[in-house]
C-alpha cells in the first residue's frame, strides 16, 4: 500500500509541474500581434472592406519563435452580378492594381515585423518572427509578377538592434521569401 501511495504522490506532483509549466510567450500577446496585424492590412485600403479575408492567426513554437500567418485580397473583383465579363482593359487595371500594391504591402509587413519584436517579450532574441501572408487570386485574373505567398521573417535580436539604429539595417535583417 505505501508503494501505491509513493506512486500516487509522485504523479500529483508530476502533474502540478506540468499544469505549472506556462509558455514563454502568453496567447494574450500573440492576440495584441494578430490585431495590430489585422488594423495595419484594413486600414491601409480603405476601398477594399475584404482586403484581409479572416484574422490573422499567430502561434508560438518553442526553440523556433513567434509566426504570424494572414490571407489577404489585394484588389475586390471587378466582377459583379451586373457585371459578369471583364474587358482586356479591366483585366489589366486589376492586374496593374495588384502590382502596384505587392510593394505596399511588404512594406506594411516590413514594420509589422519590426514592431513586433519590442512587444513579444517572451520570444528569447535567437527566436525567429515569422509572417506569412498568402494573396488571393481569381482563376481568371493574370498573374504574372504577383506573388501567392510572401514570408518575411528574422531574428528578434537583429530587428531589435534594426530599430534600435533608427531603422537601419532593417532591409538585411529581414529575410523575404516569395512564392
Amino acid at each position: 500500500m505505501r508503494t501505491v501511495g509513493s506512486i500516487f504522490l509522485l504523479l500529483v506532483v508530476a502533474l502540478i509541474a506540468i499544469a505549472g509549466d506556462k509558455p514563454r510567450v502568453s496567447r494574450a500577446s500573440l492576440v495584441a500581434m494578430e490585431k495590430s496585424l489585422d488594423d495595419r492590412v484594413t486600414r491601409f485600403w480603405g476601398e477594399n472592406p475584404f482586403a484581409l479575408l479572416g484574422p490573422t492567426r499567430g502561434i508560438y513554437l518553442e526553440g523556433y519563435g513567434a509566426v504570424f500567418t494572414a490571407e489577404v485580397n489585394l484588389a475586390n473583383s471587378p466582377i459583379t452580378l451586373m457585371h459578369l465579363s471583364l474587358t482586356k482593359q479591366e483585366l489589366e487595371e486589376h492586374h496593374q492594381k495588384k502590382l502596384e500594391r505587392v510593394p505596399k504591402l511588404k512594406g506594411i509587413l516590413r514594420q509589422a515585423l519590426a514592431d513586433s519584436a519590442a512587444s513579444l517579450d517572451g520570444v528569447s532574441p535567437e527566436e525567429q518572427i515569422v509572417i506569412a501572408v498568402f494573396l488571393t487570386r481569381y482563376p481568371w485574373e493574370d498573374t504574372a509578377g504577383i506573388p501567392g505567398q510572401i514570408t518575411m521573417q528574422a531574428q528578434k535580436k537583429k530587428l531589435l538592434d534594426a530599430k534600435r539604429a533608427g531603422g537601419a539595417g532593417l532591409e538585411a535583417a529581414i529575410r523575404i521569401t516569395e512564392y
